[in-house]
C-alpha cells in the first residue's frame, strides 16, 4: 500500500501566525533616533551649569554683605562677613543648579556639569589658600582683587564647557579684579559689591531669560 504524502501541517504542527502589523520602515526609525539625539544634545547644551535666577539672588545677598562689611570696625570682621556671604552664595548656587538640572533632565555627575565642576574647583581652592596667606601676612587690601581675579578664572575655565556668556562673565570678573589690585585699598569693598553683586545680577538675569533659569 503506498504511503500517503506528508502534509505541510504534519511537518509544522504550530504554523507561524499571519503577519498582522506593518513593519516600521527603517527611515522612520532613523528619524526618531535622530530626533531623540538632537533633543538630548539641545538639553545638554542649554544646561549652563551656572544658575540664572540663583545668580541674581547671589548678587542681592552680596550687595547686602558689602553694606554689612563696610560697617565692620576691624579687618577680621570684614573678612568674616564676606566669608559668611561666600557660604550663603555656595548654598544658593548648589540648590539652584540642582533644580535647574532636574528641570533639564541632566545629570550632575556626568556631562557638562561634571566638567564645569572639575574646571571650576582648582582656581577656587587657590583663592581660599591665598586668602589665608594674605590675611596672615597683613595684606588685606589685596584680598578683594585676588578674589575677583581667581573667581573669574574659575568661571572662565568652567565656562569652556558651557555657553559663551559664561566665560564672558568670567572675563568681566578677571578685568574687575585686575583693576582692583591697582586701586586704593579703600575701594576694595566697592569692587566686591560691583563684582559679586552687580555682575552676578546682570549675567544671572541674562542666563535665566535665555538658558532655562
Amino acid at each position: 500500500m503506498p504511503l500517503a504524502p506528508y502534509s505541510f501541517g504534519m511537518l509544522h504542527p504550530n504554523p507561524l501566525p499571519p503577519r498582522s502589523a506593518k513593519p516600521v520602515a527603517l527611515d522612520d526609525r532613523a528619524r526618531d533616533n535622530i530626533r531623540f539625539i538632537r533633543e538630548t544634545m539641545e538639553r545638554a547644551s542649554s544646561f549652563t551649569a551656572v544658575p540664572g535666577w540663583g545668580g541674581v539672588v547671589m548678587g542681592i545677598t552680596a550687595l547686602g554683605a558689602a553694606v554689612i562689611a563696610s560697617r565692620q570696625p576691624s579687618s577680621l570682621g570684614w573678612l568674616v562677613t564676606w566669608l559668611a556671604e561666600a557660604c550663603v552664595a555656595l548654598a544658593i548656587a548648589g540648590w539652584s543648579i540642582l533644580m535647574k538640572a532636574r528641570r533639564a533632565n541632566v545629570s550632575l555627575v556626568a556631562g557638562p556639569a561634571r566638567k564645569f565642576a572639575f574646571s571650576f574647583a582648582p582656581p577656587m581652592f587657590a583663592g581660599a589658600l591665598l586668602t589665608l596667606i594674605l590675611f596672615r601676612a597683613g595684606y588685606i587690601a589685596e584680598i578683594p582683587g585676588v578674589w575677583l581675579l581667581l573667581y573669574g578664572t574659575a568661571v572662565v575655565t568652567g565656562g569652556a564647557f558651557s555657553i559663551r556668556v559664561v566665560p564672558l562673565m568670567g572675563l568681566c570678573f578677571m578685568v574687575l579684579g585686575t583693576v582692583a589690585l591697582f586701586c586704593p585699598a579703600s575701594w576694595g569693598n566697592a569692587f566686591l559689591a560691583i563684582g559679586f553683586g552687580g555682575l552676578h545680577m546682570i549675567f544671572g538675569a541674562v542666563i535665566a531669560r535665555s538658558y532655562g533659569g
